[in-house]
């Protein structure tokens, strides 16, 4: 059949059938703090057992009341179900290629790893503190950048004092490695 002849809302809903995951580079493996591999697992586990479960109920109890093209408990419980199921399979993709890195074991060393709490200063002496973390469970807005980031990668295997280039957007600049720590280990 021709794209002409499908309706718009059939090619958006096809469009966005699958979740983008962020890129991992060709051949790397997926890294996860233990805390990041938990709360992911976390969510897959209250989409499969709460989440999922109640909006089947919402959908069957709303297929049984009769006109489905004007039900919006029916429509509204369709469209969610698909958006559980698309995060579920994107969930377990990502679980099943993850692979855990203690940041701990590496608690007391100057060296920056992955999981490390780097503070940083610019060439105008303006400081700046990022942890290290995998894709999935990095949040710019916590201080936390992915391993796989300009700057986490600048910063990898710098020791304290080590000056780097940072490859920006404004042209390279010169970044020095104040402080690095790790969380502790748990005994």
């Amino acid at each position: 059949m021709s794209k002409a002849f499908t309706r718009e809302a059939d090619a958006a809903q096809d469009d966005d059938d699958e979740l983008v995951a962020p890129a991992l580079p060709s051949g790397a493996r997926n890294y996860l703090t233990p805390q990041g591999y938990a709360r992911l697992r976390g969510e897959l586990l209250a989409l499969l057992d709460v989440e999922r479960p109640k909006i089947v109920e919402v959908v069957s109890w709303a297929a049984k009341n009769g006109d489905r093209s004007e039900n919006g408990d029916y429509l509204y419980g369709k469209k969610r179900l698909r958006e559980i199921d698309r995060r579920i399979r994107f969930l377990t993709k990502r679980l099943d290629i993850a692979e855990i890195a203690d940041p701990s074991v590496h608690h007391g060393k100057d060296q920056v790893f992955f999981g490390a709490t780097v503070t940083y200063a610019n060439q105008k002496g303006e400081q700046r503190c990022v942890t290290i973390k995998g894709i999935d469970e990095a949040d710019n807005l916590a201080g936390e950048v992915s391993w796989v980031s300009p700057v986490a990668r600048a910063l990898l295997k710098a020791r304290i004092g080590d000056e780097i280039q940072l490859v920006t957007p404004g042209g390279p600049e010169r970044i020095e490695v104040m402080a690095v720590s790790y969380p502790s280990p748990l005994n």
